[in-house]
């Protein structure tokens, strides 16, 4: 099967684009998987360290954001749909700073608390706008309160539209075959976005997101876009995905499915940072299939919002605003 690419764009009315984004608050979504707090310390570099060949950084200003399926959640919120996530933090300062940043954002969080468990922190330290160093603070949250994160999910389900399962690989989503046949049978559809190179525990999902290294680590290489089609559409089929959606970073986004493949370019435009944009993707996907998109639709607004989180510094979002005034300088149709 060849690769459909997109044909020559024309502006969208700024009418229509606004209806597109209106539709975002009936949007019901809720987000599973591991959340963290990221952390930046943002100072001026003007010297080397007299203990090591190391850059001194003089912080001058800090924040915190919400990182993984926070981010994701927070994403959602940002584009206007309702947000829901289901996580596990710690009975610490972090988890509770989380919870705060996460209420600010408008994300209805349940936040399950495990004293046993550290909630996960990246501590990122930015010198000049360049990343120059990452410390992580990580544990894996004990099996009694996934359980009753679990629980939550379940009860859940019958109100929302659509379900996200933000996978990073911090044991959050040990239960996921069990959210996934539940979502299933509920009706939901189901967005997993994976980690690690065991994608048999994805298996059922609606749509799999991978970026292309991700991809390659289960796959394997491919010498040119024909092989890349078969080992996507094999993985699909194995998977029993309806889609699979392998977004390829300056080279754009490729929708699976069987009846079609679909590739969407990148646009054109100077990256600060990709902090987030597989987040800002997945969770523009799910709102956009939550008000009855089809899917490559939801994937050229996903990439349009993806285009917008680059070009800021460090895990970010883009507002229902400026997607909006994206869209108004492309066809969708």
């Amino acid at each position: 099967m060849s690769l459909s690419p997109r044909p020559p764009v024309s502006p969208l009315s700024p009418k229509l684009a606004s209806s597109i984004i209106a539709q975002f608050g009936a949007a019901r979504v809720l987000v599973a998987g591991d959340v963290m707090l990221d952390r930046y310390w943002f100072g001026e570099v003007s010297r080397i360290s007299p203990e090591a060949p190391v850059p001194v950084v003089q912080v001058k200003n800090t924040e915190e954001r919400p990182g993984g399926a926070a981010n994701v959640a927070r994403g959602v919120a940002a584009l206007g749909a309702w947000s829901h996530l289901v996580s596990v933090v710690g009975d610490d300062e972090p988890g509770r700073k989380l919870a705060e940043i996460l209420k600010l954002e408008h994300v209805e969080a349940d936040l399950h608390l495990d004293p046993e468990f550290s909630t996960t922190v990246k501590l990122r330290v930015i010198g000049r706008q360049q990343q120059l160093l990452r410390i992580d603070f990580e544990s894996k949250p004990t099996h009694e309160v996934l359980a009753n994160k679990l629980e939550a999910f379940q009860r859940l389900l019958p109100d929302i539209d659509i379900v996200i399962l933000s996978d990073y690989g911090k044991g959050g989503l040990t239960h996921i075959r069990q959210m996934i046949d539940t979502a299933r049978a509920a009706g939901k559809p189901i967005l997993a976005d994976p980690k690690g190179d065991d994608y048999e525990r994805y298996r059922g999902v609606t749509l799999l997101t991978p970026n292309l290294s991700e991809f390659r680590q289960v796959v394997g290489a491919w010498k040119d876009e024909e092989e890349m089609t078969c080992k996507a559409q094999a993985l699909r089929i194995s998977l029993d995905l309806d889609a699979l959606l392998v977004t390829r970073s300056e080279e754009g986004m490729s929708l699976y499915r069987e009846e079609e493949v679909v590739h969407e370019p990148a646009k054109a435009q100077e990256v600060f940072d990709v902090s987030g944009a597989g987040d800002t993707v997945i969770a523009t996907l799910a709102v956009m299939i939550a008000t009855g998109a089809g899917l490559p639709l939801a994937m050229r607004v996903a990439n349009l919002a993806a285009g917008v989180v680059v070009g800021k510094l460090g895990t970010a979002t883009v507002t229902a605003a400026e997607l909006a005034r994206e869209l108004e300088h492309f066809d969708l149709s």
